[in-house]
C-alpha cells in the first residue's frame, strides 16, 4: 500500500475509515465481513489542536488496543479496537491502517465488526503459509475475542491482505462461559510445530497457554501466575510471549498488560524473563514486576508477527483512568511511536529495553545543536511550523539537574534528575497544559529509575501536539506520558549538571 503523500491524499484514502456499517452476508456457510463506506472526513482533519503529528491516529472516533499486527510483503498491518460510531469506547470492532513505513498510514475501512456472538475484542493475526487451517496457504487469519455474554475466541481470515474478512462457520474455537478469557496472541512455535496461543485470564490474573496444529481445534498446555503481593487485585490484559536471542541463548519474555494497577495508577505493562519449552512459560527469580514503561500513557502494547529477527512493539497512548475524557475531536487517542525490543544487561540482570525504531530517521530533520549554558532558555523549535522534535541530551550525574519544556503562555513540562538515586521525576500538574478534565489526570510526580551504569546520562525526548516519551540510553529506561499545552513546548531550559544538547523536528507524517 502507498503511503500518506499529501494531505488532499489522506482524504480521498481515509473516506472509509469513519462509520463502517457492517453487512454480513453468507458465503459458504461462513460470515463475511463487508463494511460500507459512508463518511467523508472534512478537511481540517489532521489539523485539529492536540492531534499528533507522528504518532498513528484513526481519522475520527474512539480507538485503543493495537490488534492483529503483522507485517506481510514490505506492509505492516495495525488493526486495533476501534468504535466506528462514535468518539467513546462501545461497539467494539477492529479498525486497520497499514504503513510500510512504520511512520506513514494509510487507513481503511472497518475490517472486522460485531456479530451474534459479540463485540470484537483484542487479538492478533497470523499468516498460515502452509495452509495448517485450510483456509489456503499463506492466508492472513484473524484471532480475537468474540465478547457476548461470555468471552469467547474466534478466527476470521482474508484473502486480500486484511481488507475483509470471513469467519470461521464453527465459532468460536474456544468455548467459555465467563468474562475471564481474552486477547489471544498467536504464534507459530517451530520447536513443538504447533500454534501457540497466549490468553489473559482478566480479574483471574493468570495466563493461559494453548496449543494447536490447525488454528481451529485447540488444548490448553499450561497456566502461568505470578504472586505480586502489591497489586493482589488486578485485572490481566493483552499478553505477548515473544522470544530473543542473547548471547548465543533464547530467552523469552512474557509481556502483560494491566488494569488497573499499573506502575502509577490504572493502566500499565509489565513483563516477566524466562524460558518457554513448547507447553509452559517459566519465569526467572526477579524482583517483579517489571515495567516496560514508567509513564502513564503507555498500555495494551504487543508486537508485530512476522518480522523476522525484529520485535516491533507499539502501545495505546492513554490511560483507562481518563481515557474517555481526554480532550480530543473528532478522534480519541493515539498510538505509541513504535518501539524496537530488544534484551540489555543492567547490573548483572536483563531487562527489555525498547528505543524508537530506526524508520524514525525517515522523517526526522537535520540536528540543530545548542550552546551549553546553564539555566538559559533556548527557543529550540519554530512552534509554528515545527510540529513535533527530538531532543537529545547528555548530562553529567555529578550533580541534579532541572530540564523544563515551555511555551510562550508558560505552561511547562518540568524533568527531573535525580543524580544520587539514579532517577527520574517528571512533574504532570495544571502547568503542563489542559488537565481539568479528569482529576486522574493530574500526577505531581512521576518517578522512573534511570536504568544506567555510565556517568553521563544519555536521554531522548520526543515531543508531539499532546505527548512527550522520553528514553534513557537508547531505551533502557521508557515513559510515556500524554500532556495538552494550549500549544506545543518550543522552548527549553537546563539547570544543574553540564550537558550538551541538540534538537532536531521531525515532519508531520501528514505532510
Amino acid at each position: 500500500m502507498k503511503s500518506w503523500c499529501t494531505k488532499l491524499f489522506m482524504v480521498a484514502t481515509l473516506m472509509s475509515a469513519s462509520l463502517g456499517r457492517r453487512c454480513i452476508v453468507k458465503n459458504d456457510q461462513n460470515k463475511k465481513e463487508n463494511p460500507s463506506i459512508d463518511d467523508h472526513p472534512s478537511n481540517e482533519l489532521f489539523n485539529e489542536q492536540f492531534r499528533p503529528q507522528i504518532h498513528f491516529t484513526p481519522s475520527k472516533n474512539w480507538m485503543n488496543d493495537p490488534n492483529g499486527m503483522i507485517y506481510v510483503d514490505g506492509t505492516y498491518h495495525l488493526f486495533f479496537q476501534y468504535n466506528p460510531e462514535a468518539n467513546v469506547w462501545g461497539n467494539m470492532s477492529w479498525g486497520h491502517a497499514t504503513s510500510t513505513d512504520l511512520m506513514h498510514w494509510t487507513e481503511h475501512p472497518v475490517a472486522i465488526t460485531r456479530d451474534e456472538l459479540g463485540d470484537v475484542f483484542s487479538g492478533s493475526a497470523v499468516i498460515d503459509k502452509y495452509n495448517t487451517a485450510g483456509f489456503g496457504n499463506d492466508t492472513m487469519i484473524a484471532i480475537f475475542t468474540s465478547a457476548g455474554s461470555a468471552q469467547q475466541q474466534s478466527i476470521a481470515y482474508s484473502i486480500d491482505d486484511g481488507l475483509t474478512f470471513t469467519r470461521y462457520e464453527n465459532n468460536p474455537i474456544i468455548k467459555n462461559d465467563n468474562d475471564l478469557q481474552r486477547d489471544p496472541k498467536v504464534f507459530w512455535h517451530e520447536e513443538s510445530k504447533q500454534w501457540i496461543m497466549c490468553l489473559a485470564q482478566g480479574w483471574k490474573m493468570g495466563i493461559e497457554i494453548w496449543g494447536s496444529t490447525d488454528l481451529k481445534n485447540w488444548n490448553k498446555l499450561s497456566e502461568f501466575k505470578h504472586d505480586l503481593p502489591d497489586r493482589p487485585k488486578i485485572q490481566w490484559e493483552c499478553p505477548d510471549l515473544i522470544s530473543f536471542e542473547y548471547n548465543g541463548e533464547k530467552k523469552w519474555v512474557l509481556l502483560v498488560s494491566v488494569n488497573p494497577g499499573g506502575y502509577i495508577i490504572g493502566s500499565g505493562t509489565m513483563y516477566f524473563i524466562g524460558d518457554f519449552d513448547g507447553k509452559r512459560f517459566t519465569a526467572e527469580e526477579r524482583n517483579y514486576p517489571l515495567w516496560i514503561d514508567y509513564g502513564m500513557d503507555n498500555y495494551a502494547g504487543v508486537t508485530w508477527g512476522n518480522t523476522g529477527d525484529r520485535r516491533v512493539f507499539l502501545g495505546w497512548m492513554n490511560n483507562w483512568e481518563y481515557a474517555e475524557k481526554v480532550p480530543n475531536s473528532p478522534w480519541r487517542s493515539a498510538m505509541t511511536l513504535p518501539r524496537e525490543l530488544s534484551l540489555k544487561e543492567l547490573n548483572g540482570e536483563l531487562i527489555l529495553s525498547s528505543p524508537v525504531v530506526k524508520e524514525i530517521e525517515g522523517i526526522a530533520k537535520k540536528w540543530n545543536k545548542f550552546e551549553s549554558i546553564n539555566d538559559s532558555k533556548f527557543r529550540i523549535i519554530n512552534g509554528k511550523t515545527d510540529k513535533a522534535y527530538q531532543v537529545q541530551l547528555n548530562i553529567e550525574l555529578n550533580k541534579d539537574s532541572t530540564i523544563t519544556l515551555s511555551n510562550s503562555k508558560d505552561e511547562k513540562l518540568i524533568i527531573e534528575i535525580d543524580a544520587s538515586n539514579r532517577k527520574l521525576t517528571t512533574h504532570r500538574d495544571e502547568k503542563t497544559g489542559q488537565s481539568e478534565f479528569s482529576d486522574k489526570y493530574v500526577i505531581k510526580s512521576i518517578d522512573a529509575p534511570l536504568n544506567i551504569e555510565s556517568s553521563i546520562l544519555k536521554l531522548d525526548v520526543y515531543v508531539d501536539q499532546s505527548s512527550v516519551e522520553i528514553l534513557s540510553d537508547d531505551g533502557r529506561m521508557s515513559m510515556t506520558n500524554l500532556v495538552f499545552p494550549s500549544s506545543i513546548y518550543d522552548s527549553l531550559s537546563v539547570s544543574g549538571a553540564k550537558y550538551t544538547i541538540k534538537v532536531r523536528p521531525i515532519k508531520s507524517i501528514y505532510a
